[in-house]
């Protein structure tokens, strides 16, 4: 009985204390993860600020259809001045020692052309007049132009793009082509009209387009016509143009060339090409004014990017405070606007990309020659992605002083 009533009122064995969970662990996103997740938000904010996004856009377009318009006119430029040296159909050039490109100017002796065909690696040597003339129009007054004789029946050196008529038509007396956008300025210029150039009556048997370079276009006729017309002796020339027999080397050939000529220039036709480049980059403005309207276009795109994204930052501190205070770093701020970056870069390059081809395809012609290559393209989608993470590297800087208690605050 006492040993029952002990056991009454012993204390009852005590229950096992429950055990803590214990504490959570963060978890670490992988890199890619993480950007994947602060990308998606900061797309989301995009967004959520419509009007913002469109200003941020309108500057990436502005620039990348600014920067791309005068590209592409620069490089159609280009083309046109370097397009004698690329159609000629010559692999060398030899011309006067003084030559920088292909322009009216110095002549030298048509014996050059018997010591080329006899160079070993020469398939032929064929000679080319370059001068200017004008066109006597019948309303009085002139035109100019600049001749080029040709040698038949080879022709090598033009005509080419070739839109009426035929080539072969040269070996008639007196025959010329001319350029075909020119016609109206030549005095309603048609087939079998005859003309009076440089005092020498001659007959339109065919026309070409686009071959305007920076001056007068090219009117061709053959070699001896040229003479006659330009009162050049029948033993000068302006240039020789060489072809290389198959197997040959073209460097090779020129060097031989050069030691048995050392008294003219011999140039590869690519050398040739990047030398009136250069001429043209120093000896024009055509450069600095085409590269001053690209350069203004990137920075006025620039700054109407960057405002835009730090404005719409500004607009959001709230958001990026709670961010912070769930704890984001950072580093993955940085995430959060270099994906917002990334795809205002994408998509203002396409807008822009596209209203540039529009652009070329509408405005080119034979008077204002517009190339847009396809490099191009990938460099400017280079730029303003650059241009665009540039612009959110300072929306970044107010963000690293940004405090995570401005949440709490009324």
């Amino acid at each position: 009985m006492v040993q029952r009533a002990r056991s009454l009122v012993a204390p009852a064995a005590a229950a096992p204390a429950p055990t803590r969970a214990p504490a959570a662990t963060p978890v670490e996103l992988g890199p890619r993860r993480s950007f994947a997740a602060m990308a998606r938000v900061g797309i989301a904010m995009l967004l959520h600020d419509r009007l913002k996004l469109v200003g941020t856009l309108v500057g990436v377009i502005f620039a990348v259809l600014l920067s791309n318009q005068q590209a592409a006119t620069f490089f159609g430029l280009l083309d046109k001045n370097t397009m004698l040296a690329r159609r000629s159909g010559a692999d060398i050039w030899v011309t006067p020692p003084a030559t920088e490109s292909l322009q009216p100017g110095a002549l030298m002796s048509d014996s050059t052309l018997v010591r080329a065909r006899g160079t070993p690696g020469v398939a032929w040597a064929a000679p080319l007049l370059l001068a200017g003339g004008t066109v006597k129009l019948p309303s009085g007054g002139t035109e100019a132009i600049q001749i080029i004789g040709v040698d038949l029946p080879a022709l090598h050196g033009g005509p080419w793009n070739v839109v009426s008529g035929d080539p072969r038509d040269l070996a008639r007396p007196d025959a010329m082509f001319f350029e075909d956008s020119d016609r109206e300025k030549l005095g309603g210029l048609n087939l079998g009209s005859v003309r009076e150039v440089s005092g020498h009556r001659v007959q339109a048997v065919g026309f070409t387009v686009g071959l305007i370079p920076f001056g007068p276009s090219y009117a061709f006729t053959r070699f001896e016509t040229a003479r006659e017309i330009t009162h050049t002796d029948n033993h000068l020339t302006n240039f020789a143009l060489v072809g290389v027999a198959p197997g040959a080397s073209p460097a090779q050939v020129a060097r031989l060339l050069q030691e048995r000529l050392p008294e003219q220039r011999v140039m590869l036709r690519s050398e040739l090409e990047r030398r009136t480049v250069r001429y043209v980059l120093a000896n024009t403005s055509i450069g600095v004014v085409i590269g001053t309207g690209a350069f203004f276009a990137v920075v006025v795109g620039f700054v109407i990017v960057a405002l835009t994204m730090f404005s719409a930052v500004i607009d959001h501190l709230r958001e990026f405070g709670t961010l912070k205070a769930i704890g984001a770093r950072n580093r993955d701020l940085a995430k959060l606007l270099i994906a917002q970056a990334v795809a205002i870069a994408g998509v203002g390059w396409l807008i822009g990309q596209s209203a540039v081809a529009l652009l070329v395809r509408g405005i080119t012609g034979p008077k204002l020659p517009m190339t847009l290559p396809p490099w191009l393209m990938a460099v400017t989608l280079g730029g303003v992605t650059l241009l665009c993470v540039a612009a959110s590297s300072l929306a970044l800087l107010r963000l690293r002083k940004l405090e995570p208690a401005m949440v709490f605050r009324g």
